[in-house]
């Protein structure tokens, strides 16, 4: 039986903000910010997206395109619960899903907040043609170990790793937040192991150029609110952030920008900087 897994906030009797976690991340990252909005009389609804948290990995063989997919399983969210003119706010990995389900589906969206993200991330085209090879063969490599395999650690190590690995984006008090859905124990010997798909690691197959970002921005007719950390996510070609905020702009009901001090999980390490904008973008 395949699961899919998240955290509803508020109150369940009404149609609530969807919320999407980053890359390898869980619907954790919204533990800090969520209870303010629910204070505020929001509700929100944080999935775990297939090989994150305590959803389901996708079965053996399957890939992850993880901006592609996202599109796929929040349809399926939306249809299944009957949601009309939903509201997403996304970071970093859930904000390009925002993006790319705005686009797919501008009548179908009201409202869209995106956390230091603009769009997909954008790749070069030879960049893209010569990871293709390496990336199926690393895929390959994870879906060969068997779970006796699988590396697993003490707690404290645990939170040493996701630290370091964030690079100082987390601190350790939302390292320890993210556990809460990102680890579980192990089975094969004492500790602890990520409850992440290693496969997600090979992800960048879904990557994509410019002039599809660019096509899909001009698509996008909702409110959008962008909000972009002064120490954010680093992008192989930064100019492309506004120019794809430029073209939404063209189109777009409404498009906030917004620049808070912080690093890419500003929403994690400080939700009370932003939640007084996101509160008031989505209950006007």
């Amino acid at each position: 039986m395949r699961i899919f897994s998240g955290k509803w906030w508020g109150n369940t009797a009404i149609q609530p903000i969807i919320a999407i976690h980053g890359w390898q991340d869980n619907s954790g990252t919204f533990d800090n910010l969520a209870p303010l909005l629910e204070h505020k009389g929001i509700s929100i609804y944080c999935i775990d997206l297939p090989g994150h948290g305590h959803s389901s990995h996708l079965p053996s063989g399957q890939n992850y395109y993880i901006f592609w997919d996202g599109v796929h399983y929040l349809r399926r969210i939306v249809k299944h619960f009957n949601w009309k003119r939903i509201t997403i706010i996304g970071h970093s990995l859930g904000g390009a899903i925002a993006f790319l389900y705005a686009a797919a589906y501008p009548d179908d969206v009201k409202k869209y907040i995106s956390i230091d993200i603009a769009s997909p991330s954008v790749r070069n085209t030879k960049k893209m043609c010569d990871i293709l090879g390496p990336c199926v063969d690393k895929f390959l490599s994870y879906e060969s170990k068997s779970i006796d395999e699988m590396p697993c650690y003490e707690y404290e190590e645990m939170v040493d790793l996701l630290y370091d690995a964030h690079n100082g984006s987390i601190n350790r008090q939302g390292c320890e937040i993210m556990l809460k859905r990102g680890m579980k124990p192990a089975l094969h010997k004492k500790g602890f192991m990520f409850t992440r798909d290693p496969r997600l690691k090979t992800a960048a197959l879904g990557f994509m150029a410019i002039d599809q970002v660019l096509e899909l921005a001009s698509r996008i007719k909702c409110e959008v609110m962008n909000i972009r950390a002064t120490s954010g996510l680093k992008l192989d070609n930064p100019e492309y952030y506004d120019a794809v905020l430029d073209a939404i702009a063209n189109q777009a009901k409404i498009l906030e920008r917004h620049t808070f001090e912080g690093t890419h999980h500003l929403h994690l390490n400080d939700a009370e900087s932003i939640a007084p904008n996101i509160c008031k973008f989505v209950m006007a």
